[in-house]
């Protein structure tokens, strides 16, 4: 069967990294999260101080920096999912932070950014064979992706999943600003200027908010079979 691209998008916290990694590995794709990429930028901002104690964002360094950064995932040993690296430092567990929750959206909705990273990222996929998930996946990045899901729950929903997340790794975690940050991510993302968050045309949607984790699995496989499929028959 030939390879195809999936595109998987969607509002945050609605496990769309979760679904992607696990179809990616029971169909022996390659798995890329966009959202990490931002959240690996997001860090790096924080951290050198780019983003001000206060909010502002010095966009000047940012640009004068982004060029020098290099993100990569390398496959964890213990769990087999890719962890991401940020110039050879694994943030994998830094970027999932609230703190990089609530600005990574600013982060993203800059132009320069989005038009850099969004490069790499066709870049990455270039050979098909790929599961990436994200805001922009099947408008943007991959708009001739053979099968693009856009993935939604509503945001009571989204704040409880991220809350138990947080609290399960032993964080501390206020619901309330945890469904406010849901929240004012989705206005974020769907008014940036640049790819901002909208379902593709040709994409199929997915809510589930009411669905196990074995129920997405399968409906996931059951669509990837049809797309490939279907993308076999016209080229053959």
């Amino acid at each position: 069967m030939k390879r195809i691209t999936i595109a998987i998008d969607g509002f945050s916290s609605c496990g769309k990294s979760t679904m992607a990694k696990s179809l990616a590995r029971k169909i022996g794709y390659t798995y890329i999260d966009s959202g990490a990429m931002y959240r690996a930028v997001t860090l790096y901002c924080l951290d050198k101080g780019i983003i001000a104690p206060d909010g502002n964002i010095d966009e000047t360094r940012l640009r004068d920096c982004l060029g020098k950064l290099y993100i990569s995932f390398i496959p964890n040993r213990l769990t087999g999912s890719p962890d991401t690296y940020l110039d050879g430092v694994n943030v994998e567990e830094d970027i999932r932070q609230m703190r990089v929750s609530s600005q990574v959206s600013r982060i993203s909705a800059i132009p320069f950014v989005r038009e850099a990273l969004v490069r790499q990222q066709q870049s990455m996929g270039k050979n098909k064979g790929v599961v990436m998930d994200g805001r922009d996946i099947g408008t943007t990045v991959f708009p001739d992706a053979e099968l693009k899901i856009f993935v939604t729950a509503d945001a009571q929903t989204r704040a409880m999943r991220r809350y138990n997340e947080l609290k399960a790794k032993g964080d501390k975690a206020n619901f309330d600003d945890i469904l406010h940050n849901v929240i004012e991510r989705d206005r974020i993302d769907q008014t940036r200027e640049v790819s901002p968050l909208r379902k593709a045309d040709d994409a199929i949607t997915l809510d589930n908010s009411n669905m196990s984790v074995k129920q997405q699995d399968e409906w996931l496989i059951e669509q990837y079979r049809k797309a490939a499929a279907e993308d076999n028959d016209r080229k053959d």
